[in-house]
């Protein structure tokens, strides 16, 4: 059985003019374990759809299942903690306010998870399962890379024992480098844990590094699907095409450098 089911999923905003279809008649099925890419341009309906599986916004049309259970629109504690978001910008995504330590906290105090007595144990290791020493706890977000403020988005999610990650745009904030060595953690992360991404990008070039399949939104349609190599050396969808043709290419001695550096790192 697949974790996520997508079924003939619309959606549909009213405006003062005509109706905008956001996302429509879209069905697909990710497996357990599965790396899921959805890319397009702006406006294509990826961020629409991230926002229906993690039930921000309701469907004008079609179901969600999660584990085989059809997901409500109201979501239920449960579900919100099985499926958790990490965002685009790392900044952003935690409130300067707040320690390190609180940020990642929040979940669990949210969903009950431990006793009170051990979140703290259980935060300091989230951190150094992404790389982060746990005593940086203390920390406010400020002072930290965009590289670190990202692995504490990535800790405060995996905190809540989730099953699927949703990804929105991870690393499009992040310079080459920094993005190589934040996907080799989300790949090292899946094969640990067993985790599901749903990886919302752009960026075909990320995709080639972690996705199983990919998804190609166009106008808020799924245009294609299929196995990454399948995409990206025989694309069908003449939209698909256009995507890989503007994927930007490095000679070997680059590739061979950047290689080089993410391994040191």
């Amino acid at each position: 059985m697949s974790l996520l089911n997508i079924d003939n999923l619309s959606k549909t905003f009213k405006t003062a003019k005509d109706p905008v279809h956001a996302v429509r008649n879209v069905s697909f099925a990710v497996d357990r374990g599965e790396c899921l890419a959805v890319v397009g341009e702006s406006g294509s309906g990826k961020t629409t759809l991230a926002n229906m599986i993690l039930g921000i916004l309701s469907a004008s049309e079609g179901s969600i299942r999660f584990n085989g259970d059809i997901l409500p629109a109201r979501r239920e504690k449960a579900h919100r903690r099985a499926i958790q978001l990490v965002q685009q910008n790392p900044l952003s995504a935690l409130n300067p306010k707040r320690s390190i330590g609180a940020s990642v906290r929040l979940g669990l105090d949210t969903y009950g998870i431990g006793e009170r007595t051990s979140r703290w144990t259980r935060v300091e290791a989230a951190l150094e399962e992404v790389g982060l020493p746990g005593e940086m706890r203390r920390r406010a977000p400020s002072g930290l890379s965009g590289g670190q403020r990202q692995r504490i988005g990535i800790a405060r999610a995996l905190a809540c024992d989730p099953e699927l990650l949703v990804l929105d745009e991870p690393t499009s904030a992040l310079d080459v480098l920094v993005q190589a060595r934040v996907l080799r953690l989300l790949n090292d992360l899946r094969s640990q844990k067993q985790l599901t991404y749903i990886f919302i990008t752009h960026d075909l070039a990320v995709v080639r590094n972690v996705a199983d399949r990919v998804a190609v939104f166009k106008s808020g349609q799924l245009v294609e699907l299929g196995e990454t190599s399948q995409i990206f050396t025989a694309p069908a969808h003449p939209y698909t095409r256009s995507l890989i043709g503007a994927v930007p290419v490095v000679d070997q001695t680059e590739l061979d450098l950047r290689n080089t550096l993410a391994g040191e790192n």
